[in-house]
């Protein structure tokens, strides 16, 4: 029952929290809140500690039988592709918490929602029956909607129903394929198992990885798909945004690598080149759509399209060291956006702005931010790949390891790597260089502001993604070593150079 504690923790603790009298203080909601989140890291931590790195296979497994006429059973599982992300969705899960304001309106019904993100995004990385992924994959759906709907900003009603409609029809999709694969199979259960593919066509494999490459695709978000995105960044809180960008988003690119690579070999390997373009147009759209932003929060946001193209390139050419650098990517990202989030959002809540064009100086020691600015100038270096940073040694692996399948594909990723650097130097240089100011540039002299003190609470989070980010940039086997032998384990047939790549570690 090791892996269903990390599921029933925060269940259980929404419940307790809803079922809680009406006049419980709101500040007691958010401490209790962030109790049963520190215990779901802890436990998580208790796994980690006792996963062990050289087995390739599934731990902790746990296997009861459920709905037996639907093909439906409780199994979980955990891998070195999972463990990884279990660890982040309780850490950054954590700090949402911990980042939400404690006076928030209708406190119960916000912390039992975020718990239940939780819960469920937990549950879709260890299950391991078809259906029981998708029950945990639509389970966070409706939460997440909520929140964008009830605590967004202006538009917020737009921003959560395009998102809501994007991620339903991504569901219909992953549901279809899922049924059409144990159907194509001639299986009578849902329980995850790549062989059911031997029996079918490639047409039969190309179809279903087609569901699969939309549904995922949407999730992840890829071009042309991507759109609900920004809006969706916009206009929901802080904390939310720390979820949706390192936490949700990782769902499609789990689900592309868990179930399109492993799954369907056959018609990964036909499709593998189109992949790795497709790969290089949304690296590159985003980030020139990034580079035309005058928000900061939806420069992030496009941010985010350009980085997880990366894991599209590394899944596309499937070697070894490929693999490795998707998940490593991922755990990347995730902390990365998650500080540039936390960042933005301070900065609005001194400022009152997100404009570019409006924002000069906030790097003034004196009178202005001086150790967000500091942050964010950090963070832009992690997410442009600077060395000793995650950023850089993420990146680092999906390149090398996809260099010699996709030679030119790879290179203009790159390209797409050195525009980061392009469109994060404009957020930094615009907004924290110059004289401080929150008034559009003009002739007239502006008289001198002095922005409100960020307190330590609120810099707490951000400082604690830094470090880590710094350490795991700095000692990159800490994050290589959980998924190493898991992916040298994974031999696909992609391309014939996969073989003579290297499957160490960096």
């Amino acid at each position: 029952m090791m892996l269903s504690a990390l599921i029933l923790i925060p269940l259980i603790g929404a419940l307790v929290i809803s079922l809680w009298p009406q006049k419980w203080p709101s500040q007691q909601v958010w401490q209790v809140t962030l109790l049963i989140q520190g215990l779901s890291l802890g436990w998580a931590g208790v796994i980690a500690a006792q996963f062990d790195i050289q087995q390739p296979n599934l731990q902790f497994v746990e296997s009861l039988p459920w709905i037996e006429t639907l093909g439906l059973t409780y199994q979980l599982g955990v891998d070195g592709l999972s463990m990884p992300l279990l660890l982040i969705n309780s850490l950054l899960g954590g700090i949402a918490v911990y980042a939400s304001s404690e006076k928030i309106p209708r406190p119960r019904l916000y912390f039992c929602l975020i718990l239940l993100i939780n819960a469920s995004v937990a549950g879709a990385f260890l299950a391991h029956n078809l259906l029981l992924f998708f029950i945990f994959y639509e389970l966070e759906l409706i939460p997440l909607y909520l929140l964008i709907a009830i605590w967004g900003g202006a538009r917020r009603g737009y921003a959560a129903t395009k998102f809501l409609i994007y991620t339903a029809t991504s569901g219909i999709l992953i549901l279809g394929a899922f049924l059409g694969f144990v159907w194509l199979g001639g299986s009578n259960s849902f329980d995850y198992d790549p062989s059911l593919a031997q029996s079918m066509t490639l047409l039969q494999q190309s179809l279903l990885l087609v569901a699969f490459l939309v549904g995922f695709g949407i999730k992840i978000p890829l071009f042309p798909f991507h759109t609900w995105l920004p809006d969706a960044h916009v206009e929901a809180s802080t904390p939310v945004s720390v979820l949706l960008a390192g936490v949700l988003l990782k769902l499609g690119t789990y689900g592309i690598v868990r179930f399109g690579l492993q799954m369907l070999p056959d018609a990964w390997t036909f499709f593998a080149p189109w992949l790795a373009v497709w790969a290089v147009i949304s690296v590159l759209y985003g980030s020139l759509a990034a580079i035309a932003q005058t928000d900061m929060k939806k420069m992030v946001a496009y941010s985010s399209i350009g980085h997880m193209g990366y894991v599209l390139l590394a899944a596309a050419a499937a070697t070894p060291l490929a693999i490795l650098g998707t998940v490593m990517q991922m755990v990347s990202h995730g902390l990365i956006s998650g500080l540039l989030f936390l960042l933005v959002g301070i900065v609005y809540a001194k400022t009152g702005t997100r404009d570019l064009t409006v924002l000069r100086g906030l790097l003034n020691p004196e009178r202005g931010l001086p150790i967000v600015g500091s942050l964010m100038i950090l963070g832009v270096m992690a997410s442009a790949g600077i060395p000793g940073m995650v950023g850089f040694i993420s990146e680092f692996v999906v390149f090398r390891g996809s260099f010699l399948a996709f030679p030119v594909p790879t290179l203009l990723c790159m390209v797409g790597s050195g525009l980061t650097a392009v469109y994060f130097l404009l957020l930094v240089n615009r907004a924290f260089f110059g004289r401080l100011n929150i008034a559009p540039p003009s002739d007239k002299v502006e008289p001198d502001v002095i922005l409100p003190p960020v307190a330590w609470r609120d810099r707490i989070p951000a400082i604690a993604l830094a470090v880590i980010i710094v350490t795991l940039g700095l000692q990159p086997t800490w994050l290589s070593r959980w998924s190493e032998v898991t992916t040298i384990a994974w031999r696909s047939p992609t391309v014939e150079v996969a073989q003579q790549l290297p499957s160490d570690s960096p």
